[in-house]
């Protein structure tokens, strides 16, 4: 599952008759204004901003995404004493400080303990119950891995100072990760909330229709230009197939591809806006925050693999046109270029300011992403033919408002969560010796941990989001990964990579079955076409890795350039090799030319 609002428990809150309530727009205005607030006010101390963060989230969570009235009178309990316990946390932010995480009282200790049940609560509320196990097994761990024999035990520890860690002071629930939630993330939600409430969407579609429709395999190739554009201010895979799927997989069916294809196409395609710059479901803040590394610099070393993701798409679409009649759009289909020079600016210029002040003006990302969310905000005033109203932007507002902070409430509950793992790691020492018990495996040899790491992010990104399985996979394999030679920030997107694997990998592929229900094919089929398109998801990451001046556009853009070539090429040929109708032994031919490219030359 990706990081988004893919969980049934969001679908319905989407089918909700209140969906755009006034409460729940002005609940979203409260969290937008202080989440961008807290950009322009200055520094706010961790006890303050982050308990809030958690405390605009539960609602969303826990009455708005209720579906049974077990679920919404608790939810409403829930919440009331969960702000308590957040106030209390906000109001007394001084004197907690100075505790430095060992609880006194007995009141402090029924606070901290209903806090990580609320937190893991909320967490499967909000995605399910894979998250929330994880962190529960855990705490466990925190309280019974003393009596643990061997090297996987640990020392024990007060249970005040363990809960008071975790919840009074700036590490579990409050720590970096929370604050990455807080001050950076939850920016750029708010971002493609608003272009997404106006016209952004269809700028994106038109402009894909324009390069790619006239092309063979146009329509497929029009969701694959789409997904890319919008999953570069979305960051959800699931969010994506259900945007651009209602348009591109009705338009592929129409022009006879067959539905499988259809469907494999748009998940395989939206998988990718997790790993295109800017936002990548989340994971490039968090990837800045754990590797210190500038957040332009992730963004470059980010980009040539992300294009070199979807050029295979491409070629697979085209090797599928072996197989199938794959159309173009027909002309009438395609907008005219004047729409999409009037479409593409509500997006483009909300997007250049955002770059603009990023890359020239040097100022953060969260403050330019502010700055470009104003910019979005005054295009909701117009429609596609550019007339101003009113009313169309108090309906604009209110839709991005409701979708602004339900998006933030839900990727704050996830975040928060694995933040609750990563500190129990922390405290106990876990991470060190799962560490030890890879480099021990692999016989301290890099390729063997690296596909023990891959198997790891496989197995955890079926059960947890793309951005709790990185960052918990990271936290336990990437020190084995770097101590054998690779340098972190490559450490890091190779673990981000595999732990994306899960959204066209059976048996948990998120995006895979709203693809499968959008176009009414057996969801294994879908799947099967996604992989097959989807290939280089799982050599991309590997050839990182033989090839590491890829990741260097910023320090080495001709080496990066080149051995983005290299593998581009081979990428080519194994997905026509595996793909295309030609015979055996030539598809054989360039799938093992196609490697030898890629990892010896």
């Amino acid at each position: 599952m990706s990081l988004s609002l893919s969980s049934s428990s969001a679908d319905a809150g989407d089918a909700t008759a209140s969906r755009l309530h006034p409460l729940w727009v002005v609940l979203g205005g409260v969290s937008v204004i202080f989440h961008l607030g807290l950009i322009f006010y200055g520094l706010t101390p961790a006890l303050i901003s982050r308990p809030i963060h958690m405390a605009l989230a539960l609602p969303w969570i826990l009455i708005l995404l209720a579906q049974t009235p077990f679920e919404r009178w608790s939810g409403w309990l829930l919440t009331a004493l969960g702000i308590a316990a957040c106030g209390y946390i906000v109001f007394n932010e001084q004197a907690l400080a100075n505790q430095y995480g060992f609880i006194d009282t007995s009141l402090q200790m029924t606070i901290g303990v209903f806090l990580i049940g609320l937190t893991l609560e909320t967490a499967r509320r909000a995605i399910g119950w894979p998250l929330p196990t994880v962190a529960l097994c855990a705490l466990l761990y925190g309280v019974f891995g003393s009596h643990i024999p061997g090297q996987f035990g640990h020392p024990g520890m007060p249970v005040q100072s363990f809960v008071g860690t975790l919840t009074i002071s700036e590490g579990g629930l409050w720590g970096s990760l929370t604050g990455v939630s807080v001050g950076v993330v939850a920016i750029f939600v708010i971002f493609g909330a608003v272009l997404n409430a106006g016209e952004a969407g269809r700028g994106f579609m038109n402009m894909a229709s324009a390069v790619a429709g006239r092309l063979t395999g146009g329509a497929a190739k029009v969701s694959v230009i789409s997904s890319a554009l919008m999953g570069s201010i979305s960051g959800s895979a699931s969010a994506n197939v259900a945007s651009t799927g209602a348009i591109t997989i009705p338009s592929m069916v129409r022009l006879g591809y067959p539905r499988s294809l259809a469907g494999g196409v748009e998940a395989v395609a939206s998988s990718g806006g997790q790993i295109m710059p800017p936002l990548m479901g989340a994971g490039a803040f968090v990837m800045v925050e754990l590797t210190g590394t500038p957040y332009t610099q992730i963004m470059a070393a980010a980009m040539i693999p992300a294009i070199l993701y979807f050029v295979t798409v491409w070629i697979g679409i085209n090797a599928y046109a072996t197989r199938h009649d794959l159309r173009p759009m027909a002309e009438e289909e395609r907008p005219s270029g004047r729409e999409v020079l009037i479409t593409s600016m509500f997006f483009a210029v909300p997007f250049v300011l955002l770059l603009e002040r990023i890359f020239l003006g040097g100022y953060t990302p969260q403050y330019a992403a502010s700055l470009a969310v104003f910019a979005g905000l005054a295009l909701l005033f117009f429609d596609v033919t550019l007339s101003f109203s009113l009313r169309g932007f108090g309906t604009r507002l209110a839709e991005a408002l409701f979708t602004a902070g339900r998006q933030v409430a839900v990727i704050g509950a996830i975040i928060i969560c694995a933040s609750l793992v990563i500190g129990v790691l922390s405290l106990t020492g876990l991470g060190v010796k799962i560490t030890s018990g890879i480099l021990s495996l692999s016989n301290e040899m890099l390729w063997p941990a690296l596909l023990l790491t891959a198997l790891a992010c496989l197995v955890l990104g079926m059960e947890v989001p793309t951005t709790a399985a990185y960052v918990i996979c990271v936290s336990v394999a990437g020190p084995a990964l770097i101590s054998l030679g690779l340098e972190p920030l490559l450490a890091h997107l190779f673990v981000f990579w595999f732990a994306l694997l899960s959204t066209i990998t059976p048996p948990v592929c998120g995006g895979v079955f709203i693809a499968a229900g959008m176009v009414g094919e057996n969801w294994l089929k879908v799947a099967f076409k996604a992989m097959a398109l989807g290939i280089g998801l799982y050599i991309i990451p590997l050839a990182m890795v033989a090839n590491p001046d890829v990741i260097r556009l910023a320090s080495d853009p001709a080496g990066a350039i080149f051995d983005g070539v290299k593998i581009a090429v081979g990428l080519g040929g194994i997905s026509f090799g595996v793909i295309a109708r030609r015979a055996l032994w030539l598809r054989a031919l360039l799938v093992v030319a196609g490697a030898l490219i890629i990892f010896m030359l």
